[in-house]
């Protein structure tokens, strides 16, 4: 079971090539937390994902209590549907 993502699965395995220098990096990393190699990546990169891509319940309460920002974002969604965008590159 892996405890962090919260679902009951069986382990998949990747291969992942690092030079020396990162690999490194991650051992010393791993030995300072006690873990695997292998488990101090996993939670790694769960910690990141969940920073970087999730709001948290706070953030989210400040989002949606911002009525001018909430009214743009169902202008812009309803713009969408319409077909009324530009794509910008």
């Amino acid at each position: 079971m892996n405890k962090n993502a919260g679902l009951m699965s069986m382990s998949k395995t990747i291969t992942l090539r690092i030079e020396d220098p990162i690999y490194d990096i991650f051992k010393k990393a791993a030995e300072g937390e006690r873990r695997t190699i292998s488990n101090f990546v996993e939670n790694a990169a769960i910690q990141y994902l969940t920073n970087e891509f999730y709001a948290s319940d706070e953030e989210m309460d400040e989002i949606l209590s911002d009525k001018q920002l909430i009214s743009s974002l169902k202008k812009g969604l309803k713009e969408v549907a319409q077909g009324k965008y530009k794509v910008v590159r």
